[in-house]
């Protein structure tokens, strides 16, 4: 990266693959007939004052309007080194407008960038603030884009376009880092694939409202801008104040979107809490086993069940607590239901603990329903616009955390829910938008609402700091890089398909490590899609992720409940690899045209691998393409062993009168061997497969 602090605020000359040599004089940009006598250089924050034709990172204005472009002159930078990384800080000011930017620029030693930026108002008025925005040029061969797209059970699909002439945006206003919207963005190459081309990735790390800009300008150049979205008059910044932008993360990669993935799970690494360097235990998550019929004895049978398959952590889901009989009543009274647990939580507690797993518990600390004590005691606690009929969204309103009465009780009520039993796990959900959300004020209360989330998670981590957190939204609507400085992990989906589960995950890869990716086994017939899937396809699926259980185990037969051991214990033997390694895609689902798919984890020194095919479709040619497997040491020899996923006498489901010699030939224990080269260049014949089918294999090098 090459940077220009002259005029204050930094302007980035290059960011990309890395420089032997920065000339003397940099080119800056070339003046056309019909424009300005300037052309404004795309700064970290561009301004209109300085003839920037493009969307300004800052908007601003005092009363009257006045002081609504204001123009900044440098003050004083310094460059400094610590903890792994290049640090920018450069200030500028400006003395009409009595304000300053104070700029932050953080190059890790891994080629992570984050950008980050603060506004201080010196005057004596208030500023009132629209938009506050960091912004990162993109070179001129990015010519395209891809963004994820998603809804409810269809998370973080990708959709990849051409870079169009103007500007392309997404924005989120529903006060959560959204299924619709995720804040991540990769410019690239057009010929950029998993594996080759320059790609570009850019997050704004922040869990509420935010706006994603790309912009091709009128004279060729390209920037994306990233940052919080702000409600009109939400954000205003009194005399003496500051206010920061969101961090936004970016990533550069010469080889392809699998680098770019990389750069995202090494920030995210370096961002989880302490905890998250535990093994991650096996779950159960009594939610698609018992729903709302909570009872004591049969939750016992659950647990007792769920540790002779290998469960390490049993997760009690929505239901337990005061009137919560279904989802019309009782969210946000925070006690345990005597009606339920007339002895209170404490024997099912021990009861889990004796069997040797650790216990965990379903939480939505941010909502209440109207028929709740929680409301019918304080009604204004509920964030909603005074003279108008608040518009529901699953029967619940949002609490308003930015009042102090009701922050207190609610830490009050989860400190006394942790303090008094021995849980170490919390599953913190979310589960409706923002709409028409006002603070006690009756401004908009997004931003505030999202900071007194951060602040109570951080307090109670404060004072339990053994307890876990996961961060889940209606599934994957909380997945960002800022919650994850709070959360172990994230849900990924309300869905536990395996089908829909492959292309969910394919696309969280992109972003987060395995290790902080819920995944669970459903039950054989899902319940948000009426599916059928096998034990192996649903144990693969949830094995390259925080593995869990979502079923009720008490109702399966011996088989099946052998066949659920078996995955569990095959995800337990590459669980340090998964959860450490190099998470990777192939180039399986674009040659076959999404029909396919195959992925996998590289340790980082590329002594092994393990890798799976999933054959979601039928295709039109019997025989698939070559599975071609980067990313090995292209000198070592790879042994290609195939991992049972079934205890079935034919591991592979397929009408096929043959099957490729490695695979046979692994089965039948001489397994070959090939060079990383080999595997690169020419690769594996897949098996052939029905559709809903898969195979996991172990790359072993020496």
């Amino acid at each position: 990266m090459v940077v220009d602090v002259s005029a204050g605020i930094p302007v980035i000359l290059h960011w990309g693959a890395p420089l032997n040599e920065v000339p003397p004089r940099w080119q800056g940009g070339i003046r056309t007939y019909g424009t300005m006598d300037v052309v404004a250089p795309i700064s970290m924050v561009p301004m209109h004052g300085d003839g920037f034709p493009g969307r300004p990172g800052l908007q601003v204005h005092r009363r009257g309007g006045r002081h609504w472009s204001p123009r900044y002159r440098a003050a004083d930078h310094e460059l400094t080194r610590a903890d792994g990384a290049v640090v920018l800080v450069s200030r500028a000011v400006d003395d009409v407008s009595e304000s300053e930017i104070v700029c932050r620029l953080r190059m890790s030693d891994d080629g992570v960038l984050t950008a980050s930026a603060d506004f201080r108002n010196h005057s004596d008025a208030p500023v009132m603030l629209n938009a506050f925005t960091v912004t990162l040029p993109v070179a001129s061969q990015a010519t395209d884009l891809a963004v994820f797209s998603g809804r409810w059970t269809r998370e973080l699909q990708l959709q990849r376009f051409r870079w169009p002439h103007g500007a392309w945006t997404g924005e989120n206003r529903i006060g959560r880092t959204s299924h619709e919207h995720p804040p991540y963005l990769f410019a690239m190459e057009s010929t950029a694939g998993e594996w080759c081309g320059e790609v570009w990735g850019v997050h704004a790390a922040w869990s509420g409202n935010h706006s994603m800009f790309a912009e091709l300008m009128p004279d060729g150049r390209r920037y994306v801008q990233s940052g919080e979205l702000f409600h009109p008059g939400e954000m205003c910044v009194y005399a003496g104040e500051t206010l920061s932008a969101v961090d936004v993360i970016g990533v550069y990669s010469g080889a392809g979107l699998n680098g770019a993935s990389r750069s995202f799970h090494r920030e995210a690494r370096r961002r989880l809490p302490a905890n998250a360097r535990r093994v991650r235990p096996v779950h159960l998550n009594t939610w698609e086993a018992v729903y709302f019929a909570h009872d004591e004895e049969r939750l016992r049978r659950l647990a007792d069940v769920a540790a002779t398959v290998g469960v390490e952590r049993f997760v009690l889901d929505d239901g337990w607590f005061g009137g919560r009989r279904n989802d019309r009543t009782g969210l946000g009274d925070w006690t345990v239901s005597p009606e339920v647990y007339p002895n209170g939580l404490g024997p099912l507690v021990a009861h889990v603990r004796e069997l040797g797993m650790e216990f965990g518990i379903w939480v939505e600390p941010e909502m209440a329903n109207p028929d709740s004590d929680l409301l019918r005691a304080h009604p204004e606690w509920a964030a909603t616009t005074d003279g108008y009929e608040p518009v529901m969204g699953r029967r619940q309103h949002v609490v308003d955390l930015t009042n102090p009465a009701a922050f207190d009780h609610v830490l009050a009520a989860l400190d006394a829910l942790l303090g008094g039993h021995d849980i170490s796990y919390v599953k913190w959900d979310m589960n409706r938008w923002h709409v028409q959300a006002s603070g006690v004020d009756g401004t908009a209360s997004t931003h505030a609402q999202t900071k007194a989330l951060y602040a109570m998670l951080d307090e109670l981590r404060r004072r339990h700091p053994g307890v876990e957190f996961e961060s889940c939204a209606s599934g994957g609507g909380r997945i960002d890089h800022e919650i994850l400085r709070r959360a172990e992990r994230v849900w990924t989906s309300d869905s536990n398909d395996a089908i829909e589960r492959q292309l969910i995950q394919r696309g969280a890869s992109m972003i987060i490590p395995a290790e902080v990716m819920g995944s669970h086994v459903g039950p054989s017939r899902s319940h948000t899609t009426g599916r059928r899937l096998s034990m192996a396809l649903r144990g693969v699926t949830a094995m390259f992720g925080h593995m869990g259980i979502e079923a009720d185990v008490t109702a399966m037969s011996e088989d099946e409940l052998a066949d659920l051991a078996h995955v569990v214990s095959v995800h337990k033997r590459f669980r340090s690899l998964v959860h450490s390694g190099d998470a990777v895609r192939f180039e399986t689902f674009d040659l076959t045209g999404g029909v396919a798919l195959s992925h996998g984890v590289i340790a980082t020194d590329a002594s092994e691998a393990v890798v799976a095919y999933v054959q979601l479709a039928t295709a039109q040619a019997p025989v698939p393409p070559a599975w071609r497997i980067a990313g090995l040491d292209p000198r070592r020899e790879y042994t290609v062993d195939m991992v049972p996923l079934t205890r079935a006498a034919v591991p592979v489901p397929g009408t096929a009168v043959d099957q490729p010699a490695w695979l046979t030939d692994s089965l039948a224990g001489r397994a070959q061997r090939f060079s990383g080269a080999f595997l690169r260049d020419v690769g594996l014949v897949p098996p052939v497969m029905w559709p809903e089918s898969a195979v996991l294999v172990h790359l072993s090098g020496s």
